[in-house]
């Protein structure tokens, strides 16, 4: 019952968010309660679980909506704008060069193993870079995601870290192993962003044709066109940084106040010498003061951001309720174990294997908890008796399953990185989860292949 219950909220939440046909907030909110109150859980229990959601997702809203607001202040500031100069100096442009460099600037970010702290680096960074040229801020979730997925292989990501948890091996032996095929997915994921890139031209080239067509110009606006393929998003409304005055003629000395202080800012939160939430609320506070010595003007500032800051941190407590009812009712324990159980005794040599090849879709539906201390525990557990090494299981559940780590509606670090860009969670599944599951299956293929990873 569990299961069958589970199953549907999370299906048809997802389908309705994809197709567009419900906003997160009463998504989030009103079809899990529904799912819980059908599996016969009571008003108070319910309670409990939402309580239980909201101590998870407390942090991330508070920060985000003190982080959008920050990074608001600073765009106004133009702050970004000789970033952004520069780099497309060096590209020239080259919408390609962009996406390869997206790629690698979100590795290097995520050595930390924080997704939070990755999206809050590279998001506000690439964003204007990304409206600047036209691409799509939904090819920045999509490549920086990758990306974060990869580097999650390191021993104090949470996909190795849970996995040796689970099954009692050493995080570092395992990452020590998963070395060859990090390389192996970095030099794939660049192959990747090049081709991406390459189509992510081709779409604003169509775009400019289209405006040029119609008397729109020369396609100057296409800052905020579309998802790739997708129809174009009305990104001049939905952009975190809506209402925002024109970035003014800083002064040389402010320029360099607000570089330090989104550097102290950042090293803050890396070092976590202090709350991230405090670290941006403090932020905020000088980068008002340095900015807009006037109290009226700071309140005008805080309200021109405070809608999106807010928009966004309501999803985030919505969230807690679908998380805390989902993990804390047993529902996704109780999908791992019946996904299991529904294989044919025939694919039980093969049982990791295919879990492997599903893991991103499984992403979909299980929690990173879930997914490492429930169903890795009873696949492990299955093979095993079957003479399937406890290392093979490992990596290859690993393998298949952590490039969708910011895929999932089940993962609170996303939302973050969703409110960041102005994103909408839909458009976003829609927009990377082929590619994302293409690449991971492309990547666990050849590392079978090679030997990076055992088969059994």
């Amino acid at each position: 019952m569990l299961s069958l219950v589970g199953l549907a909220v999370i299906g048809t939440m997802t389908t309705l968010l994809i197709l567009g046909r419900i906003s997160p907030v009463v998504g989030l909110t009103v079809i899990p309660i529904v799912g819980a109150l059908i599996a016969g859980f009571t008003p108070g229990e319910i309670s409990d679980f939402f309580e239980t959601g909201l101590g998870s997702v407390m942090d991330v809203a508070v920060m985000l909506i003190f982080a959008i607001i920050f990074f608001g202040i600073m765009n106004d500031a133009g702050l970004f704008n000789p970033l952004i100069s520069l780099t497309v100096k060096l590209t020239r442009g080259n919408v390609v060069a962009v996406s390869v460099g997206t790629v690698l600037l979100a590795a290097v970010c995520h050595l930390d193993g924080a997704g939070a702290s990755t999206f809050l680096i590279t998001i506000p960074a690439l964003l204007p870079l990304y409206q600047r040229l036209g691409m799509s801020r939904y090819l920045l979730l999509l490549l920086v995601g990758t990306s974060m997925g990869i580097l999650n292989m390191l021993p104090w990501g949470g996909p190795v870290g849970r996995s040796a948890a689970a099954l009692d091996l050493d995080p570092v032996t395992i990452w020590r192993d998963l070395i060859p095929v990090q390389i192996i997915s970095l030099v794939l994921l660049v192959g990747m962003a090049v081709i991406l890139g390459y189509r992510e031209r081709a779409r604003i080239a169509a775009h400019q044709k289209v405006l040029a067509y119609a008397g729109g110009g020369s396609g100057s606006d296409a800052s905020d066109t579309g998802i790739g393929t997708a129809e174009p998003d009305t990104a001049a409304s939905a952009d975190w940084a809506a209402g925002s005055e024109q970035p003014a003629d800083a002064t040389r000395t402010k320029m360099w106040l607000n570089a330090v202080l989104v550097l102290t800012a950042m090293t803050l939160l890396v070092t976590e010498i202090v709350p991230p939430a405090l670290c941006f609320l403090i932020a905020l506070c000088a980068a008002l003061i340095i900015n807009y010595p006037k109290v009226s003007d700071q309140m005008e500032r805080i309200r021109a951001h405070g809608g999106a800051a807010l928009g966004t941190g309501a999803i985030i407590f919505a969230a807690a309720c679908f998380l805390g009812i989902l993990q804390e009712s047993g529902m996704l324990e109780s999908l791992a174990s019946d996904a299991v159980g529904l294989l044919p005794e025939s694919s039980i040599p093969y049982l990791h294997l295919i879990v492997g090849v599903l893991g991103l879709p499984l992403e979909l539906l299980l929690s990173t908890d879930a997914h490492y201390f429930a169903l890795l525990p009873l696949v492990e557990g299955i093979a095993s008796q079957v003479g399937v090494d406890t290392l093979a299981v490992t990596y290859t559940v690993i393998v298949g399953n952590v490039i969708g780590t910011y895929i999932s509606p089940l993962n609170a670090s996303l939302w973050l990185g969703l409110g960041l860009a102005g994103a909408d969670i839909g458009k976003h599944i829609k927009y990377s989860f082929f590619p994302m599951w293409i690449f991971s299956v492309v990547v666990l293929a050849v590392s079978l292949g090679v030997g990076a990873i055992p088969w059994s």
